[in-house]
């Protein structure tokens, strides 16, 4: 008798467990439970976009400091190389003519 009635109360829980999983499953391929899914699979793309615009507009701001340092107008950038007495260089020797230096 009390076999009969473990078994039972096994098969309610069992019955009980299955019934919960079924229901579970057919609100998660209801339009609403599709919904919500693509719902948080979108708001995860989008934040993800988000991360993905910021790095690219840091990246893009870098990069136009380093060209406008590289390109700005010569009298606007400081001399490369300090200017010695008497029109010579570090090494002793003149300065090369205007149109010989870098700009």
């Amino acid at each position: 008798m009390i076999g009969r009635i473990v078994y039972f109360a096994a098969g309610a829980a069992l019955g009980g467990y299955v019934v919960y999983k079924l229901n579970r499953a057919a609100r998660s391929w209801s339009p609403e439970g599709i919904a919500h899914r693509v719902e948080d699979r979108v708001a995860d793309y989008r934040s993800a976009l988000r991360e993905f615009n910021e790095d690219v507009a840091a990246a893009v701001q870098q990069r136009e400091a380093e060209l406008r340092n590289r390109h700005e107008p010569a009298s606007a950038r400081p001399a490369l190389t300090p200017k010695f007495p008497n029109g010579t260089s570090p090494n002793g020797l003149p300065e090369p003519p205007e149109h010989y230096r870098r700009r």
